[in-house]
């Protein structure tokens, strides 16, 4: 379930076995260099904790990826930021956390929709799929979320390329969506119509316009940045921004349909780049789609890999 619009999609008990408890982790429990830039105001710790059920958590190694990953994971580029940003946006959205298995990272948003999402972490065969998809369906459902997503990795960097798992047991195929990445040049543009502000002001941004006078307050959540474009007094388009160690995870890039085509996605995503770069970042990675591709590689991404994503039905 992407998160974003058409310009870029951002979007247990045991899983396959008791081996495989899942957990809940924080932005923190994925590793990052202790230089990491911090924001100015740091929120306490998530209100939302493991459960009875997820009371024996899993070892955690710290590895120079973020966390340790099994010789069978395909752990694309950006995957560690991306989940990291989706635990910092769950202090955002009540009773949402971020859990994870052996099998499995799962994002809970019960007031959030578009953030249900959960990535396939090792074996990406139809069956290994729907045995995962099988057992998170009740932890979704425990949290009251109907429809979620599952995406499954692929090193394959065509979105047009046929699909590498086939069927998915009680799931139908959704979309694709690129994953990209780029080395941060030196030289990076910031935009004079580029203005920070809150999560939900940046997502309403690329739906509607929003008058300058009902931005909303930036959200003090480490790392986590929102941005908007604003032309004429309203913000036309939007995107947020995570920092994870020197990678910048970019996400729900997106342009209202009259204002596009003017170069304002263009301007927007040079100043989050700019931005980025000044807080301490050296890449950046996000996930696109077709629409996208063509403004991202323009400015030196280049694809990676792919999710394949799969709706519950």
């Amino acid at each position: 379930m992407p998160c974003g619009d058409a310009t870029c999609t951002t979007r247990v008990n045991t899983l396959a076995g008791a081996a495989t408890l899942l957990t809940d982790i924080t932005a923190d429990d994925l590793a990052e260099p202790d230089t990491a830039p911090q924001p100015d105001t740091l929120l306490p710790g998530p209100s939302a904790v493991a459960s009875s059920s997820f009371s024996t958590p899993m070892a955690r190694g710290r590895s120079t990826s973020g966390f340790n990953v099994s010789r069978n994971d395909i752990a694309l580029p950006g995957q560690e930021t991306l989940l990291a940003c989706w635990s910092a946006l769950a202090w955002l959205s009540p009773g949402a956390r971020l859990m994870r298995s052996s099998a499995a990272a799962a994002a809970v948003f019960p007031s959030w929709a578009p953030l249900n999402n959960a990535i396939l972490l090792t074996a990406h065969d139809g069956a290994s799929a729907a045995a995962a998809a099988g057992q998170l369906t009740s932890v979704y459902a425990d949290a009251g979320v109907g429809v979620w997503a599952l995406w499954t990795p692929s090193r394959v960097t065509d979105l047009d390329a046929p699909a590498e798992v086939r069927a998915v047991g009680g799931f139908k195929r959704d979309t694709t969506t690129l994953v990209m990445q780029a080395t941060l040049p030196p030289g990076l543009r910031y935009h004079d119509g580029v203005v920070q502000t809150s999560i939900a002001t940046a997502t309403r941004a690329t739906d509607e316009p929003v008058p300058a006078a009902d931005f909303e307050e930036v959200d003090r959540v480490p790392g986590l940045a929102a941005w908007v474009m604003v032309h004429d007094d309203l913000a036309v388009a939007g995107a947020w921004s995570f920092l994870h160690g020197t990678d910048c995870g970019i996400y729900a890039v997106g342009t209202i349909p009259e204002w596009r085509r003017r170069g304002f996605a263009r301007s927007l995503m040079e100043h989050v780049l700019a931005d980025a770069q000044r807080r301490g970042a050296r890449t950046a990675t996000l996930q696109s789609t077709a629409m996208g591709q063509p403004l991202y590689e323009s400015l030196g991404f280049v694809p990676a890999g792919r999710y394949e994503e799969w709706i519950s039905q």
